[in-house]
């Protein structure tokens, strides 16, 4: 399974910021593991962003497909809004998926949770939840009414409730109800995570006011990862933005805060 995680961000009462961040490992039961499978993704064309959790290899070869057919203009008709966007890529979604062979025996986990994101205009934000069960092999949809403050929304995949556990301390110190606290409480999480089937770096994928979705570096262990795979030739890293597991803006090259960027304290009290 996994760990994937969306929150929104408030700033001066209005929602400035979507987030989903997930975890990097691909599990075959206990018999083997990946570490560097990538799990959200943003279109580069539209302000969208999508992240998935159960089974792994649909998701993985669909999401590719449909992000690149909207960043191609084939998908979205000119002025969709977030509704418009979501309806055409959950149909394409359920049609690609009543296409995939069924014969074969596992080739779907039990469940299969799709978060999709968008954004119309500059503070028209949605967030919602697509999922299969094999139990009803149906498709179903869930919203989620967001918080007047920074807060997480979806939490979805293994980790799950050891994600919820260790929030309920960040709402106890002086990072409750901003947008670093989801963060550096999915980071501390993935740390220290008893679950076998999440591992790997941090992944993360943004949406602010303004322009397309933000695909961003992650310095974590003190190495550079980008959709999960471990960046250490001689290039220029600065073309991506980076956070470290504070969310601090970093310099690429240095792996250092940046100067001059603000500094996201983890406290213990409130």
């Amino acid at each position: 399974m996994t760990l994937v995680v969306s929150w929104i961000g408030i700033d001066s009462r209005k929602i400035s910021s979507l987030y989903i961040a997930s975890d990097s490992r691909i599990s075959w039961g206990n018999i083997a593991r990946f570490d560097s499978g990538r799990k959200v993704f943003g279109c580069k064309n539209h302000p969208i962003i999508i992240g998935y959790c159960g089974d792994v290899m649909f998701p993985s070869i669909v999401i590719n497909q449909l992000v690149d057919l909207a960043d191609q203009g084939v998908l979205f008709p000119e002025n969709s809004n977030n509704e418009d966007k979501f309806q055409l890529f959950y149909q394409k979604l359920k049609t690609q998926f009543d296409n995939y062979p069924s014969e074969i025996n596992g080739i779907t986990t039990d469940t299969l949770e799709i978060l999709f994101a968008s954004r119309t205009g500059e503070t028209d934000f949605l967030c919602r939840k697509a999922m299969w069960t094999k139990s009803s092999n149906n498709w179903a949809t869930e919203d989620l009414v967001f918080s007047p403050y920074s807060d997480k929304l979806f939490v979805i995949g293994s980790g799950k409730v050891e994600f919820e556990e260790k929030f309920t301390q960040f709402l106890k110190s002086n990072e409750a109800k901003t947008s670093r606290a989801v963060f550096q409480c999915f980071c501390e999480t993935l740390e220290n995570i008893n679950d076998v089937y999440c591992g790997g770096s941090p992944q993360l994928v943004g949406l602010y006011n303004r322009f397309n979705s933000k695909q961003f570096g992650i310095i974590y262990e003190n190495k550079r990862y980008l959709h999960g795979i471990e960046l250490n030739s001689s290039i220029d890293y600065n073309v991506v933005e980076w956070r470290n597991k504070l969310f601090e803006i970093c310099d690429g090259a240095t792996k250092e805060i940046k100067p001059n960027a603000q500094r996201q304290p983890r406290s213990l009290t409130r």
